[in-house]
């Protein structure tokens, strides 16, 4: 076989500095040279937000114009510095435009928009059918090298596959194999027909002429709408969910809140399948050779979660209920003479789909996060870093002021998440739905066991008794009893059986995901004309 020549479009990329929000960016930075090492020539493209062409090193490549919106523009494609060697395989390109850049309430550039409910999407939807359009125009002309794999992450880089279907002007990139990977089902970038500034026929006026848009790029529900997301699905040569029991629960019709399946789409999944070319692929974990899994000892994790937390807030540049309840909290633990004798960790995001089993009540009337404390009780303490949603933030907050055996650190902080991922004694990740999922990979590979929802990524990597522990419930109310009986179920191992409890602390250590692995299966099933 000739050598695969693949451009990967996406959203993130922490391959290179400053642009990752989510776990998109996660598997743009490992997967690629992963699969250089499989003899792959891989190069990735985003758009620059404002900001990545700027950063040290960067070479303008050449102007891009093209044609969008009724009028032609001029783009402007960049080649990027890596973060580190380790990524230097590849080529890193971003595309630069003024329509690229958006700021946040506080006047930073942003990835993504935070659009109003009434008009969701907008922002994104436009910003990305551009940077698709300045994207194929490259491939066109060849400005990111030959290549004859395409490979579009989630719903930000499917408006490609309009062009490549319908545009005759960008015909040529027929002749390139497409993949499409679908991160989160839950997220499809829905916007109208017609009638606005952010829709299919303001960004590609003329490409439809008359009344019919094909029913191929609608939504199945609104057919007044497209839908990028379905898009991807129907249009591209494969499709691959990032885990195998992801790929067979999108199939199916959901149940919410204690299922999601398809989020509306499971034909066209259903259809994919059925066609031979939807694919389950585990994403990986990095394993460095000098990756260190000892714990810090007590007093020095709390300092550490203490000064972090504080610097939490003066980034912010205020401090709210959560830093002041955790850094009283955490003066508290620093200054006993006797710390906890049991962590629960957990790193997420605080959103629904990774905090409803903690908000939602079991039989008992409880919330589930209140049934995990119950069972902690006062020799042991539940530390939880996240941001997201003001509502979630709110309810961990008020929880954390209520709880002393509760921390809640509203933010983010590296070194602090990666304290816990070493020192915690059990990683809590209750996802109600969960495509893959990398929080579960690095608390097993610091040799931390896990307690997960027995759901998509999380099924596929953690073995219940063996690498961890796991739950399941048929209604949202069972899900929060069964984690509480499997958290006391977990706590009773360790306090019971200290051999069992290390040998799963072991075997959780010992567990490979690898990106070597993923690779050769994106070869083997995505890549290659079956």
């Amino acid at each position: 076989m000739s050598t695969l020549r693949v451009l990967m479009v996406a959203a993130e990329n922490d391959g290179i500095a400053n642009c990752k929000v989510g776990g998109i960016a996660d598997v743009i930075r490992d997967i690629p040279a992963a699969l250089t090492k499989e003899g792959c020539c891989v190069s990735v493209v985003t758009p620059s937000y404002g900001y990545l062409h700027e950063a040290a090193g960067a070479v303008k490549m050449a102007d891009i114009r093209f044609y969008f919106a009724g009028q032609f523009e001029t783009a402007t494609l960049y080649r990027v510095r890596p973060k580190s060697d380790a990524f230097n395989q590849s080529g890193h390109f971003v595309i630069d435009h003024p329509g690229f850049l958006h700021r946040n309430s506080a006047g930073q550039p942003v990835i993504y928009s935070d659009d109003p409910p009434s008009r969701p999407f907008c922002t994104d939807a436009t910003k990305f059918a551009r940077f698709c359009t300045a994207a194929a125009t490259a491939v066109n002309e060849t400005l990111c090298g030959e290549l004859n794999i395409l490979h579009l992450h989630d719903w930000h880089a499917a408006f490609l596959l309009i062009l490549r279907k319908y545009s005759s002007e960008f015909a040529a990139l027929q002749n390139l194999r497409t993949v499409y990977t679908i991160h989160n089902l839950a997220l499809q970038g829905i916007r109208p027909v017609a009638g606005d500034l952010s829709s299919l026929r303001h960004w590609f006026p003329g490409l439809f002429p008359g009344d019919r848009i094909p029913a191929e790029l609608l939504d199945p529900r609104w057919t007044d709408c497209i839908n990028p997301m379905a898009i991807g699905i129907r249009l591209a040569d494969a499709v691959h969910a990032v885990s195998p029991t992801y790929a067979e629960e999108i199939l199916r019709p959901g149940n919410p809140p204690q299922f999601s399946g398809g989020e509306g789409l499971e034909k066209e999944l259903q259809h994919a399948a059925g066609a031979g070319k939807l694919f389950g692929i585990l994403n990986g974990c990095d394993y460095p050779p000098e990756h260190k899994t000892g714990k810090l000892k007590a007093g020095r994790l709390f300092e550490l979660l203490k000064r972090e937390t504080a610097h939490i807030a003066a980034q912010r540049g205020a401090v709210n209920l959560a830093d002041v309840t955790a850094l009283q909290t955490l003066e508290k633990i620093i200054t006993a003479k006797k710390k906890p004798a049991f962590i629960a960790t957990g790193i997420s995001r605080a959103v629904d789909q990774k905090m409803l089993l903690l908000k939602a009540r079991g039989t008992d009337g409880k919330t589930g996060l209140e049934k995990i404390l119950s069972a902690i009780g006062s020799s042991g303490v539940y530390i939880l870093i996240g941001s997201g949603d003001q509502s979630i933030e709110a309810f961990l907050a008020e929880t954390a002021a209520l709880n002393s055996n509760f921390i809640f650190i509203n933010g983010y902080a590296a070194k602090a998440a990666e304290a816990l991922y070493a020192s915690g004694d059990l990683f809590i990740m209750p996802s109600s739905f969960e495509p893959c999922g990398i929080g579960q990979m690095l608390a097993m590979r610091a040799g931390q066991p896990c307690l997960v929802h027995r759901t998509g990524g999380l099924r596929d990597t953690v073995q219940p008794g063996i690498t961890g522990f796991s739950f399941k419930g048929e209604t949202l109310v069972a899900q929060v009893d069964a984690m509480q009986t499997a958290f006391s179920d977990a706590l009773a191992l360790r306090a019971g059986n200290p051999e069992e409890w290390n040998s799963v602390c072991t075997a959780a250590a010992a567990a490979r995901f690898l990106w070597s692995d993923s690779a050769k299966q994106y070869i083997e099933k995505l890549y290659s004309k079956r």
